[in-house]
């Protein structure tokens, strides 16, 4: 429960009614509680930190001057979102954000009637509070939808699809867009955009005059009021560098300090008053009011537990800590662009979470952080192939989900040597069915020309990386969130054969064929039970000669993978025996027809039965028995 002797305000507040019970001249002291509750909070949970202390005083004013729920409020990217989630009932839950049936990381519709619209990702608030509002004036409902977009999100190209298509409507809707403006995503905001609005300065008498102007003017489309429009225009660009969004049929105000709550309330008060689409640009900063979040934003944009008066601390110990896939990878990089002069980087914004930063610093003219934006990162690539680039797209298995037309029109169509290393494959854990990679196997396997590789360990992963930049088309390699089970990783850039598995234990009766993370859970099992244990390496192309050699020795195989089982790796076994006129029983053992929630990787792997408990357990049920002597042994012993 919150302290109310230090808390005084806000252990008042348990819903916004609460908030709009106060005097607007206390707004700055419940700002000040809540920016220091959301500190001492994250400190216990961990989670993610500077983009909530930023919008900490946007947050207040919104909640106080709009009817939330009736008014909806649609928040991007999601992870802004905690000092909301105190203001809307569960402020005495927050500590169980990312835990198991804890408070959820992103907004989630079912899980409170304030969050509108689930924001996992980044870049959809506009479209959805556009569609809000749309169908919100077909019923006639006079409430006020507001978008919140900001922490990077403003770079993605559907932002400007919504734009485009709000500000060109006959009837424009009304609607505001909050653009949040802290140059920051995870990383340092890229691209014109961010330097068109680094140069933009506010001018208040310009915007007095604007509106006054309009009041005197009345109609929009007399004569008289289309002349003072395009005189507007030009000369609002003497004080401001660029107009794009009142081209786009916004109507642009700002900047302001987002961090002065007088300041906004006051123009929040005017915009809500206001017809048509109205854009406000504020200005805050990532991490604010705690000084070593907003010394290093990127290093507190997500954080584990730590102690607030010391701030985020590396634990201490001697011992050689085990890498990570994603520094396997990043490792691999910088290896293989030293010898080889084709290679060039690319990402969508995730330079820090890629694994990308020392490949960034030592080879900057090969590197290329696109900003949020999927697709252009996916086609920029097939421009790259076709003069003889060879471009790695490092990329996370959810927002590959965003370029797949492009990976298929673009790339596979066109059969372009373009590598996808995809990070965050399979059950991510806690930020929740928005980050999970659980689809991936599926909607690779099925586009043609392409070779899709799941490493069981971490040298495979380097070896398997290697061997998709040495492959002549479209080629993936998807490996999991964290560590692996510790293999020793070789300096050398070896590759795999394309294609081909390798049997780790022989044994009867069934093969279990386990696919990249699941092989160490499936030898268990198989050391267990003694039955054959497969690691298959690679789901397309299928180790088909391995396959029909254990389909003449085996009663039955059991598929195990970290994809949801509809189309993925199983279905490929099964599709392939199907083929060749092979009849055999086999267990698909894999993710679940469902989302998700958020909770430990471990905790979501066992909900899936994908641990050894889990995987014996549905193996024993399908062939029961089999953790018994069989006869001849019996009889041998006897």
């Amino acid at each position: 429960m919150i302290d109310s002797t230090r808390y005084p305000r806000l252990s008042r507040i348990e819903h916004p009614s609460g908030l709009r019970a106060f005097d607007e001249s206390e707004l700055p002291a419940i700002a000040d509680e809540l920016r220091a509750f959301l500190i001492e909070s994250v400190g216990k949970s961990g989670g993610h930190f500077a983009a909530g202390l930023g919008v900490i005083e946007l947050t207040v004013a919104l909640h106080y001057l709009f009817d939330t729920p009736v008014d909806q409020l649609i928040w991007d990217v999601g992870h802004q979102t905690y000092p909301h989630k105190i203001l809307t009932g569960r402020r005495d839950a927050i500590h169980t954000v990312k835990q198991k049936d804890g408070v959820a990381p992103f907004p989630k519709r079912e899980e409170s009637e304030y969050d509108t619209f689930g924001v996992g990702h980044s870049s959809t608030s506009i479209s959805a509070a556009l569609g809000m509002s749309i169908a919100l004036a077909q019923k006639g409902d006079p409430r006020k939808v507001v978008a919140i977009i900001g922490d990077g999100a403003m770079t993605a190209g559907m932002v400007y699809e919504a734009l485009n298509h709000a500000g060109g409507m006959e009837s424009q809707p009304d609607m505001i867009v909050i653009l949040n403006d802290n140059r920051m995503s995870i990383s340092e905001n890229v691209g014109g955009l961010t330097q068109m609005l680094g140069r933009l300065t506010g001018n208040r008498t310009l915007n007095a005059l604007r509106e006054g102007g309009k009041r005197l003017l009345g109609d929009k489309n007399n004569p008289t009021a289309r002349f003072v429009r395009r005189w507007e225009e030009h000369w609002k660009g003497m004080f401001v560098p660029s107009t794009l969004f009142e081209q786009m049929g916004f109507h642009y105000t700002g900047p302001i300090d987002g961090h002065d709550m007088s300041a906004l309330v006051g123009m929040l008060k005017t915009l809500k008053t206001l017809k048509g689409p109205q854009l406000l640009h504020i200005i805050t900063t990532k991490g604010k009011g705690y000084e070593l979040a907003e010394g290093d934003q990127i290093a507190y944009h997500a954080v584990g537990p730590f102690d607030p008066a010391k701030g985020v601390v590396a634990k201490a110990g001697s011992a050689k800590k085990a890498l990570t896939y994603t520094e396997v990878f990043g490792d691999w990089l910088c290896d293989m662009v030293a010898t080889d002069s084709r290679l060039m980087g690319i990402t969508p914004a995730m330079r820090e979470g890629s694994g990308m930063v020392r490949f960034s610093k030592e080879y900057p003219e090969r590197y290329f952080d696109v900003a949020i934006a999927e697709q252009h990162a996916v086609t920029l690539a097939a421009g790259m192939a076709t003069h003889g680039a060879k471009p790695v797209v490092a990329i996370y298995s959810t927002f590959l989900q965003r370029a797949y037309d492009q990976l298929v029109h673009d790339v596979a169509t066109q059969n372009l040597d373009v590598l996808f290393a995809i990070d965050r494959a399979g059950v991510v854990g806690p930020d929740g069915a928005t980050h999970a990679g659980n689809l991936d196997l599926s909607f690779l396997r099925c586009v043609p020309g392409m070779v899709v590789m799941a490493p069981a360990d971490e040298n495979e992963c380097r070896q398997m990386l290697s061997a998709g930049f040495h492959f002549n088309g479209p080629a993936a390699v998807r490996y999991p969130r964290g560590t692996g089970p510790g293999v020793a990783i070789k300096p050398d850039l070896d590759t795999l054969p394309i294609g081909k598995g390798e049997v780790r234990s022989h044994g009867s009766r069934v093969a279990l064929l386990a696919f990249g993370a699941t092989v160490s859970a499936a030898e268990a099992v198989g050391k267990e039970l003694g039955l054959t244990v497969v690691n298959m390496r690679f789901i397309k192309p299928l180790d088909r000669e391995l396959l029909l050699e254990l389909a003449q020795s085996h009663e039955g195989f059991a598929t195990v993978e970290d994809n949801v089982v509809a189309g993925g790796a199983g279905s490929a076994v099964a599709e392939l025996l199907s083929a060749e006129g092979r009849v055999l029983p086999i267990l698909h053992l894999g993710l679940p027809d469902a989302f998700q929630h958020h909770a430990s990787r471990e905790e979501l792997l066992a909900e899936a039965h994908l641990d050894p408990a889990g995987i014996r357990t549905a193996v024993l049920r399908r062939w029961p028995g089999l953790d018994r002597p069989s006869s001849s042994a019996l009889s041998a012993a006897g």
